[in-house]
C-alpha cells in the first residue's frame, strides 16, 4: 500500500519564501506605477478601454447599427438640439455615437492584440535562431528583414488588402505578417549580447542543449524588451487599423471600428463635427495611454534605467 508523503518543513518553507516574494515584487512595482504621472495615467487609461471593450453588449445603451430615421443628426447633449438619449449625438443614419465607439473599441483591441501576438511570435522566434545559430542563418534571415524595410508597412499592407480583400481575420494576418521585422532586430541584437556572457557559456560547457539554452538562459532574459517593444507596437497598431479602415480597406460595415466612422463623418465635418470627433478623440486616447504604459514599462524594465526618476 502506498502513502502520500507529508510535504516537509523544508519544501513548505521554500513555496511561502516564493510566495512572499512575489507579494514584495508586485507592491514594488504598483509603487513605482503610482509614483510615475505617465504611467499611471496611462495604466487607468488602458484599462478603462480594455473594460469598455469586454462588457460593450452590457454598457453600450443601444446597439452599434440600430438605425433611427426620427432622430438622424443629432447633436451632442449639451449643444441645442441635443438630447440626454444620445449624449454624443448621432450620425447620418440615427446610429448612436456612444454605442458605435464603445463597440468600435473591440476591433480596435481585436486587431492591435491579435496582430502584434501573430507577429511577436514571428519576430521572437526569427531573432532567437537568427541571433543564436548565426552564420548563414543569421544571414538569410537579415535579408529577409532588409527586404521587408525597404518596402514600407502601409503601401504593402494597402497591396495586399487590395488583391486579397478586406476583413477582420486578413487585417489581422497581413498586420502581423508585416510588422515581425521590429521583433526581429531588436530579439537578434540582444541575443548576440547574452550568448556571450558567461553563464551561457557554462551551460555549453556543461552539455546543456542549445534548445535549453535558448528557452532556459536566453529567453528569459530579453523577454523586458519584447513586452515593452509589444505594448508600444499595439498602439500603432491601432492607429494602422483605423487608418487602412478610414481608407475603406480595413474593418467593413456593419461592424464598427473608429476608422471607419472618420470615414463617414467626413463629409459632415462643415456641418456635423461630432461624428468625426469623437472617434478622433477615442483613438488618441486610447493610443495616449498605451503609449504611456508602454513609456513607464520600458523605464521600469530596462536595467540602465533602474534607479532613475520616473
Amino acid at each position: 500500500m502506498e502513502y502520500d508523503m507529508p510535504a516537509s518543513s523544508t519544501d513548505v518553507s521554500i513555496h511561502g519564501s516564493r510566495t512572499e516574494t512575489k507579494k514584495k515584487q508586485l507592491k514594488r512595482w504598483l509603487q513605482l506605477l503610482f509614483q510615475s504621472k505617465t504611467g499611471t495615467v496611462g495604466a487607468i487609461i488602458t484599462l478603462i478601454v480594455c473594460l469598455v471593450g469586454i462588457f460593450a453588449p452590457q454598457i453600450s445603451p443601444y446597439t452599434p447599427d440600430e438605425i433611427n430615421p426620427a432622430h438622424m443628426l443629432v447633436p451632442p447633449f449639451w449643444v441645442e438640439g441635443g438630447t440626454s438619449e444620445h449624449i454624443l449625438g448621432t450620425d447620418q443614419m440615427g446610429r448612436d455615437i456612444v454605442s458605435r465607439i464603445i463597440y468600435g473599441t473591440q476591433i480596435s483591441l481585436l486587431v492591435g492584440v491579435c496582430s502584434v501576438v501573430l507577429s511577436g511570435l514571428i519576430g521572437l522566434f526569427i531573432g532567437l535562431i537568427s541571433g543564436y545559430y548565426g552564420k548563414w542563418i543569421d544571414i538569410v534571415s537579415m535579408r529577409l528583414v532588409d527586404a521587408f524595410l525597404a518596402i514600407p508597412n502601409i503601401l504593402f499592407t494597402l497591396v495586399v488588402l487590395g488583391v486579397v480583400g478586406p476583413g477582420v481575420v486578413t487585417l489581422i494576418f497581413v498586420i502581423g505578417v508585416t510588422n515581425w521585422v521590429s521583433y526581429a532586430r531588436i530579439v537578434r541584437g540582444e541575443v548576440l549580447s547574452i550568448k556571450e556572457r558567461e553563464f551561457v557559456k557554462a551551460a555549453r560547457t556543461i552539455g546543456v542543449s542549445n534548445r535549453m539554452i535558448i528557452m532556459r538562459h536566453i529567453f528569459p532574459n530579453i523577454l523586458s524588451s519584447f513586452i515593452v517593444i509589444s505594448t508600444l507596437t499595439v498602439a500603432t497598431t491601432i492607429l494602422l487599423e483605423a487608418s487602412l479602415s478610414f481608407l475603406g480597406l480595413g474593418i467593413q460595415p456593419p461592424t464598427v471600428s473608429w476608422g471607419g466612422m472618420l470615414s463617414d463623418g467626413r463629409n459632415y465635418l462643415a456641418t456635423n463635427w461630432w461624428l468625426a470627433t469623437f472617434p478622433g478623440l477615442a483613438i488618441t486616447f486610447t493610443v495616449l495611454g498605451i503609449i504611456f504604459l508602454g513609456d513607464w514599462l520600458r523605464d521600469i524594465l530596462d536595467p540602465h534605467s533602474q534607479g532613475r526618476d520616473l
